[in-house]
């Protein structure tokens, strides 16, 4: 890329890798808000009413947490893969199995028709759709960063962390429309409708991605003769530090996400007075700002340097905790959707936006889809799903005090300003190296 090229003709010439890119992360998170949704309305009564009907919702919601297990298993398979023959045939790979398992749940007879096969059938279907998420964040990621030109690494690093927020609305808007179908077709076929419906995501991204040549840092790995034979074993071997602080810089990234999208609901209608659709709406408003957002930070991450955003907007995120709570405190609809607009919309959005770009610039070519995923798996398993349960714990412990959240919230802000201060002693180190 000349100087003189604007950001409108690199786009222009890489549009495909993007949108390659895109793809595969918004059917990720599509997917798992809409599996999420289905399984609270829909799954216990269709495959698990041979029990108890809390039991039936225990199971279907263990059901959904059972990714929360196999993601690392397919991230580490895939990462291996990907470090191997390379980035291209490994997204294919992940694209096919997790597009095609979703597709699958649609299609899948019940309980009342085969019995226990159903449920058996329905956790077959999550553990591959499991593998395949596992290792389509990493390939996702680095599709557009090493395809990326040096002065935008940031920008593009940015378009498949909007996916987060794409797949969150998409899934929010499918869903708000099957509530339009009366409980008994909802029940029979409507919830079936959207897993169907994410065939064409899937085909789209297979497409876009058929005609996408391998990344040039991939070929320039091959052609120097330096593809890793063992990528796991010399990732943990001689760049475990760096894994460490890719899971570091995970933790502000994922835990305040779940506070700020998930847990939000809950408090605000069960410890404060709010309507559930009031936080809902909010949480909506805040991921459309996020979508927004995240591509902007990105680009001017390009102009002001990853790092220095990084760790300005972990400190006012850090800053904005009490304030988020106070917000919410007001009782009043603008007090929960500025509160949630100005903590997911605008602070978590630039985190998020060069979380990627950041893992991925601490990492060597030859164990770059390892590494950066057992970071990111590390810091989401650290972090991720268990912030949700840690919050709301902290609040029953408490008696309500948000007091002890907020102090749970400034530790995983401090766990990642000490990820980035190591970070730029890292880099450092390899620039004096290299």
């Amino acid at each position: 890329m000349t100087e003189h090229e604007s950001t409108t003709t690199v786009l222009r010439k890489n549009k495909k890798v993007l949108i390659a890119s895109l793809t595969g992360s918004a059917i990720e998170w599509f997917d798992y808000f809409l599996y999420g949704t289905a399984a609270a309305l829909v799954f216990n009564k269709i495959f698990f009413p041979m029990v108890d009907p809390v039991i039936g919702l225990i199971l279907s919601y263990l059901s959904f947490s059972l990714t929360f297990f196999i993601r690392p298993i397919g991230g580490v398979l895939f990462a291996h893969i990907g470090d191997r023959i390379g980035r291209k045939k490994t997204l294919v790979l992940t694209l096919s199995l997790m597009g095609g398992a979703t597709v699958m749940i649609g299609l899948l007879p019940t309980y009342e028709m085969i019995g226990l096969w159903a449920p058996a059938l329905l956790i077959l279907m999550r553990i591959i759709q499991g593998m395949g998420i596992g290792g389509e964040w990493g390939g996702a990621l680095l599709l557009a960063y090493e395809y990326a030109p040096e002065k935008r690494k940031g920008f593009f690093g940015s378009i498949p962390q909007a996916g987060v927020t794409i797949g969150m609305l998409m899934a929010t808007f499918i869903v708000s429309l099957m509530t339009m179908f009366s409980e008994e077709d909802f029940l029979s076929w409507g919830w079936r409708i959207p897993f169907l419906l994410s065939s064409v995501l899937v085909l789209l991204g297979l497409w876009i991605r058929k005609d996408i040549d391998e990344t040039p840092d991939f070929q320039k790995v091959k052609a120097s003769g330096q593809v890793a034979k063992a990528p796991l074993r010399d990732t943990l071997k001689h760049h475990w530090r760096e894994v460490l602080i890719a899971a570091g810089l995970k933790v502000v990234e994922t835990a305040p996400f779940y506070i700020f999208s998930t847990f939000v609901v809950s408090y605000a209608t069960s410890t404060l007075t709010y309507q559930k659709s009031q936080a809902l709406e909010a949480v909506t408003l805040g991921a459309l700002v996020a979508t927004i957002m995240i591509p902007l930070m990105g680009l001017l991450s390009d102009k002001v340097g990853r790092q220095r955003m990084y760790a300005t907007s972990v400190f006012i995120l850090g800053l904005f905790i009490m304030p988020w709570f106070m917000l919410l405190n007001t009782g009043t609809t603008w007090g929960i959707v500025l509160a949630t607009v100005i903590a997911f919309g605008v602070l978590w959005a630039p985190v998020t936006a060069v979380l990627g770009t950041l893992c991925s610039e601490i990492f060597s070519a030859n164990v770059r889809y390892t590494g950066i995923t057992l970071g990111y798996q590390l810091g989401a398993a650290l972090a991720g799903g268990t912030a949700p349960l840690i919050a709301t714990g902290l609040l029953a412990k408490y008696d309500g005090d948000w007091v002890p959240v907020a102090w749970y919230l400034a530790v995983t802000v401090a766990i990642s300003l000490i990820a980035i201060f190591c970070a730029s002693r890292v880099k450092r180190a390899t620039l004096v190296q290299a």
